[in-house]
């Protein structure tokens, strides 16, 4: 067992405490008999036993304090050690984590770039149906039809609404899937040359953007089936409970996001208005032609599902 510095004091002291009693009771000049009773009256073993117990108590007590004392001065020189290492690694790699920073940025940038440029799209395909327009007078069997007079030798007035069918219409609400979906990307052409519908694709791919900004696709909800008639019901102006099925929209924490969202972003709030309005108007329309099975298919649209979960925040369906 090793000694520190307080057990040696404490048996210093113990040894001289039990010399002197040593001494007293040895040295004493009466007789054998008179020092015991004199011990024993003054209960010589308490008085031998406590000052002993008191010495050690205090001296553990100092070793105890000296111990905690020196763990504490270890872990800050630990703490120091550990802030000089992260400040040298900070000095000699601190190029390289800027470089990868830089490189993270670089990416955001690029993406933030993509989805500005897919908002861009429907502008571009305008222009150029546009022109192809100009340079073209054939028709085709309408679903969407003009409500501008149309001109000498057959040419259509500028910025009209060329005929839709129900299929392409449907599909463009769905956008295209990936940049490989060539029937996506030619029913959105056609779409975009619908003064009508293009507000109406412009307005969702908006709101779309945004509501990605939160992480909310509507790849990811899953709403409820709604039949035909609700949809008539809505196109003829109901409103309130009996079309509840349209927003059949379950998933609580986009419904929590986009609340919140409403009531703290005006801009989001506006868009999601103009989409709401946009949509009005055009499902109007398109429920004129429109069979059941149109109806059914385009329930399952990204447009559609944006909008019954935009309609569901706002209290359309209440």
């Amino acid at each position: 067992m090793r000694f520190g510095k307080t057990e040696i004091v404490a048996i210093v002291l113990c040894t001289v405490w039990l010399l002197g009693l040593a001494s007293v009771f040895f040295l004493d000049s009466t007789t054998p008999a008179d020092r015991l009773n004199n011990i024993q009256l003054q209960s010589a073993t308490l008085a031998i036993f406590i000052p002993i117990a008191v010495i050690w108590i205090i001296m553990s007590t100092i070793r105890t304090n000296r111990l905690i004392h020196e763990e504490s001065q270890r872990f800050r020189d630990a703490i120091a050690s550990i802030n000089k290492i992260n400040i040298t690694q900070q000095q000699e790699y601190g190029s390289e984590v800027n470089a990868f920073m830089l490189k993270k940025l670089d990416e955001i940038s690029n993406a933030i770039h993509k989805i500005e440029t897919q908002r861009d799209i429907s502008h571009d395909f305008q222009f150029s149906e546009q022109r192809q327009q100009n340079t073209s007078v054939e028709e085709t069997p309408a679903v969407f039809e003009d409500d501008q007079p149309t001109l000498a030798l057959g040419t259509i007035a500028e910025n009209s609404k060329p005929v839709l069918h129900n299929s392409d219409f449907i599909q463009a609400l769905n956008f295209p899937e990936n940049t490989e979906d060539k029937n996506g990307f030619a029913s959105l052409r056609k779409a975009m040359q619908n003064r009508e519908t293009a507000q109406l694709i412009q307005a969702a791919k908006d709101i779309l953007t945004l509501l990605s900004q939160d992480g909310i696709y509507m790849d990811d909800l899953r709403p409820d089936n709604v039949r035909p008639e609700v949809w008539r019901q809505f196109a003829s102006g109901s409103r309130g409970r009996s079309i509840s099925s349209l927003g059949g929209v379950r998933d609580n924490t986009s419904l929590a996001v986009v609340a919140g969202r409403m009531k703290q972003d005006a801009i989001f709030r506006d868009a999601a208005h103009h989409f709401l309005r946009q949509f009005d108007r055009a499902i109007s329309t398109f429920t004129i032609t429109a069979t059941d099975v149109d109806l059914s298919t385009l329930s399952n649209t990204r447009t559609v599902r944006a909008f019954m979960l935009l309609g569901r925040v706002a209290g359309t369906f209440d």
